[in-house]
């Protein structure tokens, strides 16, 4: 598979960046960031991290108390109508459920969420609902720090691939 975009998802970094700095490392260049809350400030500083012509799309997290950023951003990528969300106010801890009425009602392909700091992925009705995880205090079985990148290919078909760190 060629990739014709790289796109990067990261959530609740919490502002301790260790990891996303080596996971930006590791992966750059990318086309596009995405975090999905929880950077608690970092996002001022993640555009000094990547490749500078990287987009950034960013949102507001639950602990972003001083931040600027949208609660949820609908965004494009190649054919798909993307939904960005910490998620909280979608209640993802207790699951995905309301999240996935929503994003198919309003016409969305892709919900990223945050939130939750466990890694998900699922295609429910034709919506693909995914959650990169923390990379700072993962909550999932093993506890691994988490991200994950969507590749487009020459047809511009996503290809999701989840990515845990080792210490």
């Amino acid at each position: 598979m060629k990739c014709t975009m790289k796109i990067l998802i990261v959530s609740d970094t919490h502002r301790i960046d260790d990891n996303l700095k080596r996971v930006i490392e590791k992966e750059t260049p990318v086309n596009m960031l995405i975090h999905l809350g929880d950077a608690e400030g970092s996002e001022m500083f993640l555009p000094e991290w990547v490749n500078p012509d990287c987009e950034m799309q960013m949102v507001r997290g639950n602990n972003d108390f001083f931040s600027n950023l949208d609660r949820e951003r609908e965004i494009e990528i190649g054919s798909y109508h993307v939904l960005l969300t910490h998620g909280h106010y979608y209640n993802v801890s207790l699951g995905p459920e309301q999240l996935a009425m929503d994003a198919k009602d309003r016409g969305f392909d892709i919900a990223m969420f945050g939130h939750t700091h466990k890694p998900y992925f699922d295609d429910r009705d034709g919506i693909i609902i995914l959650n990169p995880g923390s990379l700072s205090y993962p909550r999932q079985k093993g506890r691994e720090p988490s991200y994950m990148i969507m590749e487009l290919d020459e047809e511009g078909k996503a290809h999701f691939t989840q990515y845990y760190l080792e210490g």
